[in-house]
């Protein structure tokens, strides 16, 4: 049996964790995935171990402060949320002062892993984490918060570009473009889980703005995804193996919808989680391709 005091210790940590959601992954892929893609297209295959490593890094400690940075500006909304009301700051498990030094403890390593790359990549670093702090109170103010995080979520795809010598030219926007839509389709799946408990808060998602329309919107959304991610293969002249991905990613959103038909909170939860084999797909094209 562990002592109060080491047992205390296990809680903060368990409560730590679960602030940060490194025991949800998810959405560490969905900011990494593209990341990738460009990482690799802008180099045309293997990046280098520098690159590689400080992009992973960067994208786990990045994506886990804005979770905190997400529960602090939620902490009075959560607890009245179906999803979030076991949230750490929401049940108290854990006060803000140390969610704030969590927060620093994940800041302060990024900012050196992003002192390691050239100049235009740690301005473009600063737009990040100006991105980081507006998003979460975009659902206050509109009902496209969605296209804000899309924005956040594609933001390193010109840093992978910078980074890696490349110019912010065609390719680079191409992918910025059909992620950017991506992120809104798959992000208005998630707000769709949470529609109800939003509208009670009187805050805004696209998943009501949309309403009833929701799931064409979504579709349109990863039609253009998957029509400007062939275009940038034609392009480039990709091969076979990067088509074959993109028709994998297609299946991934035809099982999407079959989810969404019946738009439970659950089915709207699992077609959010699907999105990572989305990328994944994706990743492995490109990576196949340049093989």
């Amino acid at each position: 049996m562990l002592n109060p005091v080491r047992a205390d210790r296990l809680a903060l940590f368990k409560a730590s964790v679960s602030l940060t959601r490194l025991n949800r992954p998810i959405g560490i892929f969905l900011l990494l995935w593209p990341t990738l893609w460009a990482l690799w297209v802008c180099s045309a295959g293997w990046p280098g171990l520098h690159l590689f490593f400080v992009f992973t890094m960067g994208t786990i400690l990045a994506r886990s402060a804005g979770c905190v940075i997400n529960d602090l500006a939620d902490k009075d909304f959560d607890p009245h949320v179906k999803r979030t009301r076991l949230r750490p700051l929401a049940t108290k498990a854990i006060s803000v002062k140390i969610a704030f030094l969590v927060l620093t403890c994940l800041l302060v390593p990024c900012f050196f892993l992003v002192l390691t790359l050239n100049t235009s990549t740690i301005i473009l670093a600063f737009g990040a984490l100006a991105l980081m702090g507006v998003y979460p109170f975009m659902k206050r103010h509109t009902h496209f918060p969605q296209a804000v995080l899309g924005i956040a979520f594609s933001w390193g795809i010109p840093m992978a570009f910078s980074a890696g010598g490349g110019s912010l030219d065609t390719t680079m926007w191409l992918l910025l473009v059909a992620n950017w839509a991506w992120v809104i389709a798959y992000d208005t799946e998630y707000a769709m889980v949470d529609k109800d408990d939003d509208i009670k808060l009187a805050l805004k998602s696209t998943a009501i703005i949309f309403g009833k329309f929701s799931r064409l919107i979504i579709g349109v959304l990863q039609f253009f995804f998957l029509g400007v991610l062939t275009l940038l293969g034609k392009s480039h002249e990709f091969g076979l193996i990067y088509y074959l991905s993109i028709f994998s990613a297609g299946l991934c959103f035809l099982y999407q919808h079959l989810l969404l038909s019946k738009a439970t909170r659950e089915n709207c939860f699992k077609a959010f989680l699907n999105n990572h084999w989305v990328g994944f797909f994706i990743f492995l094209g490109i990576c196949g391709n340049f093989l």
